[in-house]
């Protein structure tokens, strides 16, 4: 028997957007990626087939925008196979449930992360006293209680490989939650890494509206573990990706790839950790 879905009782639309929203890319020729307001969704599949998924479900009200560019790119009354999440933060799963019930789909996380898609566990509050800029002071506006998705998601393979997304294998990166994944395809290694990295620095207003390009570690404001979140950056450095798109900025590639996730990497604690905050310890 299906379980009722339902938002937490916070949920609501944000009126926060970028200068990138409305804008896909053609990353590659089987990954598109399209800003929703401030975050990315992420299309695994070629164009014209019935063969893709989607990765994430952006923003609170926006079912409509994603199913009209989900047929513009795949064709009228196309849907994916299936949605993917990184994680279940209210701007990774806003449409979600609008988009099960017009498609029809099921939804996959990582194991750890299912207590929150089903309502049982709530993530850390956000940390508006964190260092950071006027997207961390507001973030206690953002949405938190916890979703439910009843028995419509399920727990990704752990065997590592993810459903219908031939050739990608999930790669446990926790830190900004407990249950944070990102997908990587070795054949030509294309990196979709959600919220462990970004290219945008998120807890900045003015940066977050003009997407100005900066790598950095996940949003400060809803990272309560920077221990594991740097050991996620230095796994995913390690990977040695050509292309990455992430949860929040411009994909990013080649060299200018390489050289700033090395950066990162090395120099995450004074580039990423915030100096002050409650989850600092």
């Amino acid at each position: 028997m299906e379980q009722e879905m339902h938002y937490g009782s916070d949920y609501k639309f944000i009126p926060t957007t970028s200068i990138g929203s409305g804008i896909g890319i053609q990353v590659l020729p089987d990954i598109y990626c399209y800003t929703v307001q401030i975050v990315n969704i992420v299309f695994v599949g070629n164009p014209g087939t019935d063969d893709f998924v989607l990765v994430d479900a952006g923003m609170p009200d926006s079912a409509d925008e994603i199913i009209s560019v989900t047929e513009e790119k795949f064709g009228a009354d196309k849907h994916p196979k299936a949605i993917i999440l990184t994680h279940g933060h209210f701007d990774h799963v806003g449409a979600i449930i609008e988009l099960i019930d017009h498609w029809q789909v099921p939804v996959y996380a990582h194991e750890l992360e299912i207590p929150y898609l089903t309502g049982q566990m709530s993530y850390p509050d956000p940390d508006p006293t964190v260092e950071g800029g006027m997207v961390a002071k507001i973030s206690p506006l953002f949405p938190n209680e916890p979703i439910h998705l009843g028995n419509h998601v399920k727990p990704l393979p752990a065997d590592g490989s993810v459903p219908y997304m031939k050739g990608f294998r999930w790669i446990h990166t926790p830190g900004h939650t407990q249950g944070h994944v990102s997908f990587f395809r070795e054949a030509d290694k294309a990196l979709i890494a959600g919220d462990a990295f970004v290219t945008v620095k998120q807890d900045s207003l003015y940066k977050v509206l003009t997407q100005e390009f900066e790598i950095n570690g996940p949003p400060r404001y809803l990272t309560p573990d920077w221990r594991a979140s740097k050991e996620s950056v230095i796994k995913l450095e390690a990977l040695k990706p050509s292309v990455a798109v992430t949860g929040h900025g411009l994909p990013i590639s080649g060299e200018i790839l390489s050289t700033s996730l090395e950066k990162l990497a090395r120099e995450f604690d004074s580039i990423a950790v915030p100096d002050y905050g409650k989850y600092i310890n």
